[in-house]
């Protein structure tokens, strides 16, 4: 991990999702994509000893579920933006919901990801027929990229987190999961860009305003956790995770501002704990989950104590993993 250094841009004034937005996002999401799952593992609560509840979005026919506000975006493009075409960067999941909804909805798109990459996600994203650019050392640098382009080439950018309309999109799993389970005392949700977490919050805190939102990050790229708790913007000089769902070096203006107002704390985990947590996961409650998938599971497992007798959702968040990084955490080797 890099040394923290404060960003000087400043949190950005755009209009936040509201419950309103999101269950109008349902009505457009649910057209293309059934609800994902939601799963007790009576196996999985014995062995943490803890009352879970799971939301398999990781079941989504990308694998994650950001294609929930892939889906959302496109839907609400204007039709020359739609002609223009869109751009926009991505470590892997959310290369493959704008692929998706693009081809859903007949729009052109055109992916940055990192050079060094899971190529999983990379072939993938081309499959669906999204024209992919490998370029820069990290997710951060190939967004700077995508920028230039969609300035030159006058593409619809898509910022992989100030977005409305993402943020409205992936909500919707929010409100399956909270008719399913109306009476959770704590959410759980990996979070990397932040749009998962803050369609959680927003779901939850003006349906069920007493339950807790948890957001999990890894401790060797904590740009959330440590924007969060010193409430300001964070930058990181490097870094590096196995759960490249988690892989941002930098925290967002809008999310920043949704989390201060209705996230409730944001916690770390370590590499090996969320190896532990995939193994874990395929074990007992027989899912697939990346790194960045499991760690909702590795975070609770790593504040059992004080989510003793609780009801407790966890956020399954992407099954998108390499077989030999699941091979490697199956025998116990870094995963990395």
């Amino acid at each position: 991990m890099g040394v923290s250094t404060t960003m000087t841009t400043p949190v950005g004034a755009a209009t936040s999702p509201t419950v309103s937005d999101i269950l109008a996002a349902r009505l457009v999401v649910n057209r293309y994509l059934p609800p994902t799952p939601i799963v007790q593992s009576p196996a999985l609560n014995e062995h943490v000893g803890l009352d879970l509840t799971l939301k398999c979005e990781n079941m989504q026919p990308v694998g994650a579920f950001k294609v929930r506000g892939g889906v959302y975006f496109m839907s609400q493009l204007a039709p020359e933006q739609r002609a223009r075409g869109v751009v926009t960067a991505s470590t892997g999941n959310h290369a493959q919901s704008i692929a998706w909804a693009a081809r859903e909805f007949g729009v052109r798109a055109v992916i940055y990801m990192p050079e060094v990459n899971n190529p999983d996600k990379v072939a993938a994203t081309r499959r669906l027929g999204a024209e992919v650019v490998e370029s820069g050392a990290d997710f951060d640098e190939c967004r700077a990229e995508a920028e230039a382009r969609a300035e030159r080439d006058g593409m619809r950018y898509i910022h992989p987190a100030n977005e409305p309309w993402l943020v409205s999109g992936v909500g919707t799993y929010a409100l399956e999961l909270i008719e399913s389970a109306p009476d959770l005392d704590t959410v759980i949700v990996p979070v990397g860009g932040g749009s998962g977490v803050c369609g959680t919050a927003i779901v939850f805190k003006a349906m069920r305003p007493q339950a807790r939102i948890i957001a999990v990050q890894t401790e060797n790229m904590p740009a959330v956790y440590e924007s969060f708790h010193q409430r300001k913007l964070v930058a990181l000089e490097g870094g590096s995770t196995f759960a490249e769902g988690l892989a941002t070096r930098v925290a967002f203006e809008a999310p920043f501002r949704i989390m201060q107002q209705l996230v409730d704390d944001v916690v770390l985990v370590s590499e090996e704990e969320m190896r532990q947590a995939m193994v874990l996961l395929l074990d007992k409650a027989h899912l697939v989950a990346e790194g960045a998938g499991a760690s909702s599971l590795a975070a609770a497992q790593k504040m059992a104590g004080d989510l003793h007798g609780q009801k407790v959702g966890l956020i399954v968040s992407g099954g998108n993993v390499t077989l030999d990084t699941l091979r490697r955490a199956m025998v116990d080797e870094q995963p990395w």
